[in-house]
């Protein structure tokens, strides 16, 4: 079981003014994460376009397949390593409804998972935005299960668990977290990774938009309950390990999930 390396990349800061800045961005993060030896890089909420868009945002969706996605894709292809990038996905079948997305593409620019925000947070995403239904979406990569949620999902402990549950090993998280929630990032990502027994990957936004400010912190949380890597405030790439070997000597030291009794929660749903 050998350790896989990851980047999160928080930045860049600001709204974009362009898919083409974000991507411009993304491919000079990609270039530093794979000389880093990264083997996958995960971006934050809303990568493409800009989290603070307004009602522009439905003219910056795309399909899942569109143009953003065929550029990710040739960036991942390039620099060899996988990339997951947030962005706002119009329904094919359905263009005037619009989701909060996350896509992962594989380091030869297959299509491997696509996760639609399912608990959006506050009127702004209520309004733009169509919450998805889908609440384990996983893929396998680079020997690990891995699993997809966005920034509110995260928040709440179950759709942690029932990813947990099915076999998530990593946990990808991109995020559009705004001050003053740093408890989120400094005490609740660890507290989900040590409680569910995975790790967590959780790239933030950065700088100001709007009425928005970001407040960074990205970091990735093992399931000992220890950051492994952590950004500070501004534009920042992290890297670090996920050991599965870690991962399962852990769950074998802390028997959380063996030790449940579902029968008794059934008031829960």
């Amino acid at each position: 079981m050998t350790p896989s390396r990851i980047a999160l990349y928080q930045g860049p800061a600001g709204v974009p003014s362009s898919t083409s800045d974000s991507l411009a961005a993304l491919d000079g993060a990609a270039r530093r994460a794979a000389a880093a030896g990264a083997r996958l890089l995960l971006t934050n909420e809303l990568f493409l376009t800009g989290y603070a868009l307004g009602d522009a945002v439905a003219d910056r969706a795309e399909t899942a397949d569109g143009p953003g996605c065929r550029a990710v894709a040739r960036i991942a292809a390039e620099h060899g390593l996988a990339v997951a990038y947030g962005y706002p996905e119009r329904d094919a079948d359905d263009p005037a409804t619009v989701y909060n997305a996350l896509q992962l593409v594989a380091p030869d620019g297959t299509r491997l998972a696509n996760y639609r925000k399912t608990h959006l947070f506050g009127a702004y995403e209520t309004a733009q935005f169509r919450p998805g239904t889908d609440a384990v979406v996983q893929a396998d990569f680079d020997g690990l299960r891995l699993g997809l949620l966005i920034c509110y999902d995260v928040e709440f402990p179950e759709p942690v668990r029932a990813h947990a549950l099915a076999g998530t090993e990593l946990l990808l998280a991109p995020t559009a977290l705004m001050r003053p929630y740093e408890i989120v990032p400094q005490s609740v990502i660890p507290v989900r990774a040590w409680e569910s027994q995975l790790y967590i990957a959780y790239a933030n936004r950065c700088g100001e938009e709007g009425d928005f400010s970001f407040a960074g912190l990205s970091c990735l949380a093992a399931p000992d309950g220890t950051v492994r890597a952590r950004a500070g405030h501004g534009e920042d790439l992290i890297t670090a390990d996920v050991d599965p070997a870690l991962l399962k000597a852990s769950r074998a030291e802390n028997t959380y999930l063996s030790d449940r009794r579902p029968e008794l929660y059934t008031s829960l749903v």
